[in-house]
């Protein structure tokens, strides 16, 4: 019996025993239950949540106020078209009232008779001889001129004066006597020598 014990093949089996029972000790499948591979799903919510859909409230609030600035901008660009629109109509009706200003301007002027400066010497000749005639000379004299040019003489000449070319006038035919009526009106519409242009402020 001890020499069987001391035998190099009894020896050796003694020792494969002794390993795998140390072996079959050590490795315990309790330990690794709590050890599994993750399941599908698992690896899917993994891939699909990568690093950068991480929430950074600065970086949300740096949107916000990207998108604050951006309402703030569209608003102030419908309010200035809108403040475009009604420019470009006020536009329109200060032409439309400049162009009427402009015709009202030429329809006085075409009404009103004004003297210019170096016609003012001339016309006082002019009245200096009519006074020196007979009222029937002068008036036929007048006659022959252009109904501004008799306007402008008359204005300039004392009342009682304009009124006796007038009468004369007047007393040489219908044709004549409308014209003298013609005369008189259109007298009213002249504009002294030396009077401030309408719309002007008198020197002081």
């Amino acid at each position: 019996m001890l020499r069987l014990l001391q035998s190099s093949w009894f020896v050796s089996l003694a020792g494969c025993l002794t390993y795998l029972g140390t072996t079959a000790a050590l490795i315990n499948p309790a330990k690794f239950a709590g050890f599994h591979r993750p399941d599908t799903e698992e690896r899917r919510s993994a891939a699909d949540d990568p690093s950068w859909k991480f929430r950074n409230p600065e970086f949300d609030q740096w949107v916000g106020e990207i998108k604050h600035e951006k309402e703030n901008l569209a608003l102030r660009e419908q309010q200035l078209q809108e403040m475009q629109t009604r420019l470009e109509s006020e536009q329109q009706e200060l032409n439309a009232v400049t162009q009427s200003v402009v015709q009202m301007q030429a329809e006085f002027d075409r009404n009103v008779i004004r003297y210019k400066a170096q016609e003012i010497d001339n016309l006082k000749r002019q009245i200096k001889v009519l006074n020196a005639m007979p009222p029937d000379s002068a008036a036929g004299m007048l006659g022959d001129m252009q109904n501004d040019d008799v306007v402008r003489i008359l204005v300039m000449m004392k009342p009682d004066q304009a009124s006796v070319m007038l009468d004369a006038m007047s007393k040489k035919g219908p044709d004549q006597a409308s014209r003298a009526a013609a005369i008189l009106e259109r007298m009213r519409n002249v504009i002294p020598p030396g009077a401030a242009p309408a719309g002007s402020t008198p020197s002081q």
